[in-house]
């Protein structure tokens, strides 16, 4: 999970919403809404943190609709995701798709959330908050065995890669620094990179223990 910093909401939603619009299911911008949403989290899941694309992408809903209408049409409530493997046996399915109308405490909207996440070396997912690591494994199914893989070979790459470009097997401050800056912030095409906080954390790991 990363932080997402909230933007400007688009025209659309707005005027709906002026013109005493209160159902999510009669607003008609929804395509300029995922657009706007993917832009602003740089093309990646807000849970699982996979590549989302404007065919698959679904707009979420961190309180749920259901259960909290009143914030249905609320910007700062929305959000972009992955399909979940959504029509697969529930057992496979992830982030929205399975969480549905469960209320979670994390909120990738709220700095923290990057500070209760944590990723093993393997992939794992987990978090030192006991209701935290509950809604991220049990609600959210982060540890979902595609997605641990993906994690893995995502960090495996990159520790290859400093291996490679460092044969001494140091890695200098300057070093992590630079790798870290490369997958804290977007590329020229405003996209982060898939799984981008398990090595991000990782980096910092092995930097603090430098200093």
């Amino acid at each position: 999970m990363k932080y997402i910093k909230k933007g400007t909401e688009p025209a659309s939603l707005t005027e709906f919403r002026a013109a005493g619009g209160k159902d999510f299911d009669d607003y008609r911008g929804k395509k300029e809404l995922s657009r706007r949403l993917m832009e602003e989290q740089g093309f990646i899941c807000c849970y699982c943190m996979q590549r989302i694309k404007p065919e698959t992408v679904h707009i979420e809903h961190w309180k749920p609709q259901s259960r909290f209408p009143g914030f249905q049409l609320d910007y700062k409530n929305l959000l972009a995701v992955c399909d979940g493997n959504l029509g697969k046996p529930k057992p496979l399915q992830h982030c929205d798709t399975r969480k549905g109308d469960t209320e979670i405490t994390i909120n990738p909207t709220e700095r923290q959330c990057e500070s209760l996440v944590k990723f093993s070396s393997n992939g794992e997912v987990y978090s030192d908050d006991k209701t935290v690591s509950r809604e991220l494994t049990d609600v959210l199914k982060l540890n979902n065995q595609t997605l641990v893989k993906n994690r893995k070979e995502v960090l495996d790459f990159v520790i290859r890669k400093l291996m490679a470009e460092n044969r001494d097997g140091t890695w200098s401050k300057a070093v992590l620094k630079k790798e870290i800056r490369k997958w804290e912030n977007t590329g020229t095409d405003g996209k982060y990179e898939p799984f981008c906080r398990i090595v991000i954390f990782h980096l910092k790991k092995k930097l603090a223990k430098s200093l």
